[in-house]
């Protein structure tokens, strides 16, 4: 850090008047022949990435989606995501990116919101998709198969394996559910583009923004070419056309969907895409690509400097890896770029900033325990909670930042967007401090947001579906430290009295009702919640109270 001289970083970057298909328009005009994904070895160039997508925008036309109408996409990481994504764009409709593991109630929630007729989803999550039908707009859906994209034998070897696991697709029968095969089989691989503006919504990304109530936020293409040409800016000695993005990260997420694939086709790189996270196999696939960049979560990089075979993998080739959505320990950065040879940095950002705003300099000069300063093009500043007025350097208040990548707003929730939005600036939630050379450094977090494992979990939304078990009378749901998670969900219940409840059940209870990183991994019992005069849970103390007790 000594001697960097930040004024040498980039502060600023065009952004040119294009929706965001245009960086992968980019990347076929200059390296058509390179490889842009990489599938369990199957090889799918910029050329035929290209193709694969105007075949589907002709069968997304083919079936009624029209300019402005919301398309979900509900799979892990694979190509036909990824064509997906660029294909809904392409004919001016609005991507909805559901995350595979929701039970039905999200499933529902979020399908009706968006208004969602068609959905694209992953073959083992489809019967959930099946069950909810009849309560939304979804007219058909588009069966997704990992198998259909990878190399033979292993496509011919992956349902058997599925089968030793008992992960059993559902029975989809009707004119309702159609395959994805089946349909790109039947259409031309030439289509023309709709004439998208910047400023067209092109994302409904679901979040619990500010409250723990699931909104809709809205970015636009402006936001996303944004956000994806602010970080290859960033990445100062990125090389189109040469580097190679370890995508473990899921495109479901914000931070995968920017930082992993985005980025990547703004870089024109080969992205070797992991439908899951597997510490041995993305070592694996880290030395045999010759990968340069994995962004991640801390988890992630844990996991890998802790695995017993850690030794036998080489993934020297790494430069750069950005970690996101929870504090990266300094252990854990220095061991793994001592492992590596690269960079290991963490930056900072939220969905209604599609999502990064901060990074630590990527050339060099970080700042352990910081997210960085804020990306080019992008102002912050930091308000006193009390007065309203800007902090002095050193003087913990409210993040609030502006910039190209911030949202338009949450669908259908002018109210929760004008709190949200003031004069141009996205209050975060998150209490900060900087210094005099513009690091940010987050204090706490003013919202009560839990973050485990990279996925934020709203503690209303679990404390919701505990308080429906018989004999809960109160309950309140914090995070607490965990070195493998960052944060573990974790619920103090107050029992009614002559109740019997045990830790068992109450988590049983939870798996009807959420995706699996929601549900609480410890519980406590506890006589009474402390709380304020007017009856609001002090959930700062009852943490304390917790982590004395651990």
């Amino acid at each position: 850090m000594s001697g960097f001289d930040y004024s040498t970083l980039p502060r600023s970057v065009d952004i040119p008047d294009k929706p965001v298909t245009s960086l992968l328009d980019a990347a076929v005009s200059k390296f058509p022949d390179n490889v842009a994904i990489d599938f369990f070895g199957a090889k799918i160039t910029y050329r035929e990435f290209d193709r694969q997508t105007q075949k589907l925008m002709n069968v997304l036309r083919g079936l009624g989606v029209k300019r402005g109408e919301a398309v979900a996409v509900m799979s892990a990481n694979c190509p036909q995501a990824m064509i997906a994504y660029q294909a809904i764009l392409r004919i001016g409709g609005i991507v909805v990116l559901t995350n595979p593991l929701y039970v039905e109630r999200e499933i529902e929630h979020q399908f009706k919101d968006a208004g969602v007729k068609i959905a694209l989803v992953l073959n083992l999550m489809a019967g959930k998709v099946k069950n909810v039908m009849d309560k939304t707009s979804v007219e058909k859906v588009i069966v997704i198969k990992l198998e259909d994209y990878m190399p033979w034998p292993i496509s011919w070897l992956f349902p058997i394996k599925l089968m030793v696991q008992k992960q059993k697709p559902a029975t989809l029968g009707g004119a309702q559910f159609l395959k994805w095969s089946e349909l790109m089989d039947s259409v031309s691989d030439q289509a023309e583009p709709a004439d998208v503006k910047p400023d067209d919504i092109a994302l409904y990304q679901y979040t619990g923004g500010t409250t723990g109530v699931a909104k809709g936020v809205e970015l636009t293409h402006r936001n996303l070419i944004s956000n994806a040409l602010q970080g290859k800016a960033w990445f100062v000695g990125a090389k189109e056309g040469e580097e190679v993005f370890m995508l473990t990260l899921p495109v479901f997420h914000a931070f995968g969907m920017t930082v992993g694939m985005n980025l990547g086709i703004s870089l024109c790189a080969t992205i070797v895409v992991e439908p899951k996270f597997d510490a041995l196999r993305i070592m694996k696939q880290i030395e045999k690509h010759k990968a340069t960049m994995f962004p991640g979560v801390p988890a992630m990089y844990v996991a890998i400097i802790n695995h017993p075979k850690a030794t036998s993998c080489d993934i020297s080739s790494i430069k750069y890896c950005i970690s996101g959505a929870a504090p990266l320990a300094l252990e854990t950065r220095e061991k793994f770029e001592a492992m590596t040879g690269g960079k290991l940095v963490e930056g900072y950002g939220l969905t209604e900033a599609s999502p990064i705003t901060h990074c630590n300099p990527l050339p060099g000069g970080v700042k352990t325990g910081s997210i960085g300063m804020a990306l080019p093009s992008t102002e912050y500043k930091i308000i006193d909670d009390e007065t309203g007025k800007e902090a002095a350097l050193g003087e913990v208040g409210e993040l609030l930042v502006k910039g190209p990548q911030v949202m338009r707003g949450y669908k259908g929730a002018p109210d929760e967007t004008a709190k949200a939005i003031k004069d141009g600036w996205l209050y975060t939630g998150d209490m900060a401090s900087a210094d005099e050379d513009g690091f940010c450094f987050i204090m706490d977090r003013k919202k009560e947001l839990v973050i485990s494992g990279g996925c934020n979990v709203f503690p209303k939304e679990v404390e919701d579906v505990l308080r429906d078990i018989d004999g809960v009378i109160e309950v309140a749901v914090i995070g607490l430290p965990d070195p493998r998670f960052g944060e573990k969900v974790t619920a103090v219940i107050v029992l009614k009295e002559g109740a019997t409840l045990t830790e068992s059940e109450i988590i049983a209870h939870s798996k009807a009702g959420l995706a699996g990183y929601k549900i609480p991994k410890k519980i406590v019992f506890v006589d009474s919640l402390p709380k304020t005069i007017i009856g609001k849970v002090l959930k700062r103390e009852l943490k304390k109270q917790i982590e004395g007790k651990s």
